[in-house]
């Protein structure tokens, strides 16, 4: 039996663009602490930060048909502080915020403060978390109704923003790419992370109802099997930590910073990327609804 999805591609590309761009926003705050040399590599996080998130909420604004039929209708969504959707759009606007401020001072030369920072990287948190509380607003999917739900988007946007950076200073920045080792190691571990969340997540919906059970088989053995594994868990999780762990911790230091290498990172970058948004296209298109009326 298949079932229409309740949410369809703006949607799915909202959430991945707005984790991608909390990702990136976590990955320049984190260049700051830890390789403050890497200006242009901060910059590159500062500018795809709001620019992702802006789409996103483009996109998002559409396809509640407010964006060009009723766009007030979104100052309603204020009015009810229990909603998850409310603070979504606290978290979302405030984000906007230091965003933009820490892109439009660093366009100007000028450095960005600590307490930008860290307001955005803790703002860049409940971002990448309410992508997946969002879907729990819809309780008959037991997919999407789990806290592990949110902690995996997490992990991901971090991991897909992270990569988005990496993958653009590979190319245009590659002097500060070489030199911001601890940011690679990092971001090593967010896919492996990520993979051990997944695995979790199937598992729990798997036994918590028959529709759990129906979402995960046709995950891992039905109409998104193909996707699933070759997309999402070979091409997105699986390579780039192969890719990474012989960059890493086996090559030897002189092909590590040799243009060889890079192409080999750029790969590994763009499996992240790509698997972050296989990521939440399944989980939004292969839900299953507990129950029916």
């Amino acid at each position: 039996m298949s079932f229409e999805p309740v949410w369809g591609a703006p949607i799915i590309w909202y959430l991945f663009l707005a984790g991608l761009g909390a990702g990136a926003f976590a990955t320049s705050a984190f260049l700051s602490w830890r390789h403050p040399d890497a200006t242009s590599m901060r910059r590159t996080g500062y500018l795809i930060a709001p620019i992702a998130v802006g789409i996103g909420l483009v996109l998002l604004m559409l396809d509640a048909e407010a964006g060009l039929h009723d766009p007030l209708r979104f100052a309603l969504l204020l009015s009810n502080p229990l909603s998850v959707m409310t603070w979504g759009v606290v978290f979302l606007s405030l984000f906007m915020l230091a965003a933009l401020a820490a892109l439009v001072l660093t366009l100007a030369g000028r450095s960005v403060p600590k307490w930008v920072n860290v307001a955005g990287l803790a703002l860049a948190v409940c971002v990448a978390m309410y992508t997946g509380a969002l879907l729990g607003v819809c309780r008959p999917y037991s997919l999407w109704n789990s806290a592990l739900l949110p902690t995996l988007f997490l992990v991901s946007a971090f991991s897909s923003g992270a990569a988005s950076v990496l993958l653009a200073s590979v190319g245009f920045h590659a002097e500060e790419f070489n030199r911001v080792g601890v940011l690679k190691k990092f971001h090593f571990c967010l896919p492996v992370a990520e993979l051990l969340l997944l695995a979790s997540l199937l598992f729990v919906t798997g036994y918590v109802s028959d529709a759990g059970w129906q979402t995960v088989t046709s995950l891992v053995a039905g109409e998104y099997a193909l996707m699933f594994w070759l997309g999402l868990v070979g091409f997105g999780l699986v390579l780039p930590t192969a890719l990474e762990t012989w960059l890493l911790f086996v090559s030897p230091k002189e092909f590590e910073e040799s243009r060889k290498a890079h192409l080999v990172s750029a790969l590994s970058d763009v499996g992240v990327v790509v698997g972050g948004f296989l990521l939440r296209y399944l989980v939004v298109m292969a839900a299953a609804p507990v129950a029916f009326v």
